[in-house]
């Protein structure tokens, strides 16, 4: 946007009046000399550029009364003074765009508020290709990958602090891997016992079931989901000869002599008494308590 500039007031009087009258500040005759009427007041040149001058706001440096002034809002300038803030153009006769407390050119204008990239430096031309992020822009070959130095362009990328990585670098560089098979995980995952897998890696080793989420059992590094377990690994209680799983009512055992009960199971063959954790006699494969060994 454009705007006017306004010159402001100056009076230069001659004076030749026969009657006495002095400057307001000095007290010194004005008549037959030049002064100057300001604020409702005569004052002498010299009272002028020493008190009453408006300073410029190029050089700081005092507007005197033979100077010309140009005024636009509330600032002040020596015409020569008036000039672009980029390119120092003098606009004491031209049109002007004050931006951000600064007066500029048009043309300047117009090149400032060109988006500038932020890899080369320099002006991405309107209707250009350009990648936006975060505030800032990029030429779609300017946007590269801050580890492998190659262009992203419109393709996708991973932030990281002020960095940006393509794809393949951010899984090599940051991404988990798979204990099984090495690849990176790019999303989801599961983690057991500190280590990461892809969903599609923790499978049940027989049926190859999915884990994530599941009961399952692991046995010297291989896992099984509740069903294969019962199925293919559990040993068979001598009781009941069912699977001695280790979930729910079945999740205590007795061991002896190479053979394995539930808790539960590990009863007196003749009157059913649960010897687990009592004494007990083994006779023809079957256990007895203490007093019903003793009738056999």
């Amino acid at each position: 946007m454009a705007f006017e500039r306004h010159s402001g007031p100056r009076h230069y009087i001659a004076g030749t009046m026969a009657e006495r009258f002095d400057c307001h500040y000095c007290r010194a005759p004005l008549q037959g000399k030049k002064y100057i009427e300001k604020d409702g007041h005569n004052t002498c040149v010299k009272c002028f550029d020493k008190i009453c001058a408006n300073t410029c706001a190029e050089c700081r440096k005092p507007i005197g009364a033979d100077s010309k002034e140009l005024h636009y809002k509330s600032r002040y300038w020596h015409d020569t003074c008036f000039r672009c803030a980029k390119c120092y153009h003098p606009l004491a006769k031209e049109q002007f765009i004050a931006k951000d407390n600064k007066i500029m050119c048009s043309k300047c204008t117009t090149r400032e508020d060109s988006l500038r990239c932020s890899g080369c430096y320099k002006q991405i031309q309107p209707g250009g290709q350009n990648v936006e992020y975060k505030g800032s822009a990029w030429h779609e070959e300017c946007f590269t990958c801050s580890n492998c130095k190659q262009a992203i362009g419109a393709g996708s990328f991973f932030p990281k602090g002020t960095d940006v990585y393509c794809v393949t670098c951010h899984e090599q560089k940051f991404a988990k891997h798979c204990v099984k098979c090495n690849n990176p995980i790019t999303s989801g995952g599961i983690t057991y016992q500190d280590q990461p897998w892809h969903g599609d890696c923790f499978v049940c080793e027989t049926c190859h079931k999915k884990l994530g989420g599941q009961r399952f059992t692991a046995v010297e590094d291989h896992y099984y989901c509740v069903d294969c377990y019962k199925s293919f690994v559990a040993k068979k209680c001598t009781g009941c000869n069912n699977p001695i799983t280790g979930f729910g009512k079945g999740s205590s055992v007795v061991n002896y002599e190479g053979n394995t009960w539930h808790e539960y199971c590990f009863t007196c063959k003749k009157c059913s008494l649960n010897l687990a954790n009592k004494r007990f006699v083994r006779q023809n494969e079957q256990v007895y308590c203490q007093d019903c060994a003793k009738k056999l």
